[in-house]
């Protein structure tokens, strides 16, 4: 696995340089919105891959819920991390996009509220796991986890549900999307997925390690109080 990190770094780099370049100027200009809608490809990118990082969190959290195992707290703590990223980069490009195709940075609909909700919800879950050293922790984590992974299906159907002012999906929602611009998004998708689980794979294994110094050195100073 160590050997196999290198490649997948570089081609990760190569993929972001790549898909980066076709987001700028590969992609035909849409004809309404001109050149701001190519945050298109950023925004909705960021979104689908901290909704699978959620989901894989619910999982782990589940499992650990069930099981006590360290390896799934691990994993539902990387993914959360990792996730909070992602979405943080999708509530940072709407607003952009929003200015000046909607006149407005932010309006209070079902889409964006909801997903604001669920930023905060896994923001939450990382300050407990931050700044909270309890036994029941992780567990509490877990529990919070699991109403935060909730949020994914409100928030990526509220707008068949609710009028927002969130433009429909272009994909499966009726809508239509160039060929060409598709293409863009999904290879940009690519690249944010080969990222994440860059980051996801670095970050586990930072925590491992990180928990076998900690469980070390508990034990170094249990011997030397029994000495």
């Amino acid at each position: 696995m160590k050997r196999a990190f290198p490649i997948l770094a570089i081609v990760t780099a190569l993929l972001l340089s790549f898909a980066l370049y076709e987001a700028l100027i590969g992609a035909p200009t849409e004809r309404s919105m001109g050149d701001v809608q190519r945050i298109f490809y950023y925004h909705v990118p960021s979104a689908w891959t901290a909704f699978l990082l959620f989901s894989i969190n619910f999982v782990a959290s589940i499992t650990y819920l069930i099981s006590r195992r360290p390896a799934a707290d691990i994993l539902a703590l990387t993914t959360a991390e990792v996730g909070v990223v992602f979405l943080t980069v999708n509530l940072v490009t709407g607003p952009i996009w929003a200015r000046p195709v909607w006149g407005i940075w932010w309006t209070w609909d079902w889409r964006l509220t909801s997903t604001l909700v669920m930023w905060l919800i896994y923001v939450s879950y990382l300050l407990l796991r931050r700044f909270s050293s309890g036994g029941q922790a992780p567990v509490l984590a877990a529990a919070l986890g699991v109403l935060g992974a909730l949020c994914v299906p409100f928030v990526y159907f509220s707008i068949w549900f609710f009028r927002t002012q969130h433009p429909s999906p272009v994909i499966g929602g009726g809508g239509s999307l160039d060929p060409r611009m598709l293409h863009v998004l999904l290879l940009n998708w690519l690249a944010f997925l080969c990222l994440a689980w860059l980051v996801c794979w670095t970050r586990y294994r930072l925590e491992v390690v990180q928990r076998d110094v900690e469980q070390a050195q508990s034990l170094q100073s249990l011997l030397e109080v029994s000495r």
